[in-house]
């Protein structure tokens, strides 16, 4: 099993909504969640902070652990990721060798935005941490 780790960065507009962060990977040509494969013996938090400063320039504050991605590879190979809640508190995008576009998307427009079901279910899973925020 492959493990990974990602984060599901989000913000509130001055309007009042939710918008996640996504990213354009051109080698895959798919909108996605930060994240990616953990170092060995490197814990899942760790590595989802790590990967999602990587891939996106944000330094970010990790809030609760919410619902893993599990799906099978283009390899064939069983993959787990884990995800946190997180809010940027400090940098900016560069565009990278695996990232090179982003985007703040409303909830609402999620799943006609994410190319894979899965990620659309790790962002669904974020509503009780909306509900203990007061969001």
């Amino acid at each position: 099993m492959i493990e990974a780790a990602g984060g599901v960065v989000w913000r509130r507009t001055s309007a009042g909504r939710i918008k996640v962060l996504v990213v354009h990977r051109p080698h895959y040509r798919d909108w996605s969640l930060p994240k990616g494969k953990l170092r060995r013996g490197e814990a899942g938090l760790k590595g989802a902070l790590r990967e999602v400063l990587e891939e996106t320039g944000l330094r970010c504050k990790p809030g609760p652990e919410i619902a893993p991605a599990r799906y099978i590879d283009r390899r064939g190979r069983k993959k787990r990721v884990r995800y946190w809640a997180m809010r940027a508190v400090a940098g900016q995008f560069k565009p990278n060798r695996e990232v090179d576009r982003v985007r703040w998307v409303p909830m609402e427009d999620l799943p006609s935005v994410l190319s894979y079901p899965y990620d659309v279910k790790v962002v669904r899973s974020l509503q009780p941490v909306f509900e203990d925020a007061g969001v």
